[in-house]
């Protein structure tokens, strides 16, 4: 008992030495370089979707895709049942009319 004790102190003691319990990093983000494109909708999508994440995480997905009413809808799904995003059925629906009108070409 005492070894294994003794074995905990010393853990401790590395762990204190080499800045383990430090105090976490701080992160500035940096500035956004990306706005959302204007559109019936934007202001829905500007209320939830930027809540959590940037525009360039909208702006820079893929375009061209032979379904973006597909690839949208998935999305907004996504962030509802993944990541718990507080969207009506409705606002989705005109969140996803808006990012299929806005990045779906």
């Amino acid at each position: 008992m005492r070894a294994a004790i003794a074995a905990l102190a010393a853990s401790l003691a590395t762990a204190f030495a080499l800045g383990t319990f430090a105090a976490p990093q701080r992160y500035e983000a940096p500035p956004e370089t990306a706005r959302l494109a204007p559109g019936e909708g934007s202001e829905v999508a500007q209320a939830h979707c930027l809540m959590c994440h940037s525009a360039d995480y909208i702006t820079t997905q893929p375009h061209g895709l032979a379904n973006p009413t597909a690839f949208w809808t998935a999305e907004v799904a996504k962030m509802r049942k993944a990541y718990g995003a507080q969207i009506t059925d409705e606002e989705s629906a005109k969140i996803v009319a808006y990012l299929v009108a806005a990045y779906g070409k």
